[in-house]
């Protein structure tokens, strides 16, 4: 079967052909439709993120398919069911092995490339507002980057729950997209004078940051007090080093949100809001934008459009049809 293969950090990975993998007694096989790219793809690439499998390994973190088979241990999956799945690696081949705990049955209306990129940025995005944050209907929310692959569920999710949203991106294009998943007030980052903007609309009580400075510490100073701060990357590449005496004066939180870590310390909190993301999806609460699909050949293209940003949403590669 082909396979995305990093075999050494900094280096470009390369699609071979390789043995199909066979599955553990807790683990299920799945034939692979889509994966999800992520921007912790590219950190991945560059030995930056928080999790560095052994290299070789198959890239690849969020898969969406048909279980081929399962491990004699498995018991609520069958062959034939369509699951998605956070595997963190795997997931840009044609077959991959996942643990049955990490599968999700997906509604038969969700299509596969929708599917492939739902379970980190959905996820992502409600873990950090519902469960970390706390936001509340009628409060005030400020997203950053708020047209890309979790920015936009951030939006769409802050709006499902009743909040206030303000959308910052860049250009006309993306701004569109977050005011059509439910941006109140949309505003084009360049040249932005964000703490001026942000005093004149009264403040705000949640700032989800997927971006890093130079916005982060305009958007920290904005916040009302007992404001939240979320911190979900740093695609902009640089992180915020905040003063201490800011926090302090305005009683403000800052809180870290590493999606993937719930599953090592507390499945449950993950397991509860992605329920909830699909029963929010069935009921048409959510609808996920996918700006690009791309076959597993073209792989590299793919990952240059997260590289470039050029992408809104969620770019998906299409494995098999």
């Amino acid at each position: 079967m082909r396979a995305l293969i990093l075999d050494k950090v900094d280096s470009p990975p390369e699609l071979k052909d390789i043995d199909p993998p066979a599955p553990g007694p807790d683990e299920v096989l799945v034939d692979v439709a889509a994966c999800g790219l992520n921007f912790a793809d590219l950190l991945m690439v560059r030995g930056q993120y928080q999790e560095r499998p052994p290299l070789p390994f198959t890239m690849g973190m969020e898969l969406a398919g048909t279980i081929r088979s399962v491990g004699k241990d498995v018991t609520h999956l069958r062959a034939g069911m369509r699951v998605a799945a956070f595997t963190g690696q795997g997931g840009l081949a044609e077959q991959a092995v996942c643990p049955a705990a990490r599968c999700v049955q997906i509604p038969d209306t969700m299509p596969f490339t929708q599917a492939a990129g739902f379970l980190v940025a959905y996820g992502t995005s409600h873990l950090a507002l519902a469960h970390r944050a706390a936001l509340q209907p009628d409060e005030t929310l400020l997203v950053l980057g708020a047209a890309g692959g979790v920015g936009l569920t951030a939006v769409e999710i802050g709006a499902a729950m009743g909040a206030r949203v303000i959308a910052v991106a860049r250009g006309a294009e993306k701004l569109d997209i977050a005011r059509s998943k439910g941006a109140t007030i949309c505003l084009d980052s360049d040249g932005l004078d964000l703490r001026a903007e942000m005093k004149a609309l009264g403040g705000i009580d949640v700032v989800y940051d997927a971006i890093g400075e130079p916005l982060a510490t305009p958007a920290l100073r904005a916040l009302r007090p007992e404001g939240r701060f979320l911190a979900i990357g740093f695609a902009g590449g640089t992180v915020p080093q905040f003063p201490a005496n800011i926090l302090l004066v305005k009683n403000i939180t800052v809180i870290g949100l590493y999606w993937g870590g719930y599953l090592k310390f507390a499945p449950d909190a993950l397991t509860g809001s992605l329920n909830t993301l699909m029963e929010w999806f069935d009921a048409g609460k959510i609808a996920p934008h996918v700006s690009h699909m791309v076959p597993l050949d073209q792989v590299h293209d793919g990952l240059e459009l997260l590289r470039s940003r050029k992408s809104t949403g969620k770019v998906v590669i299409t494995v098999t049809q």
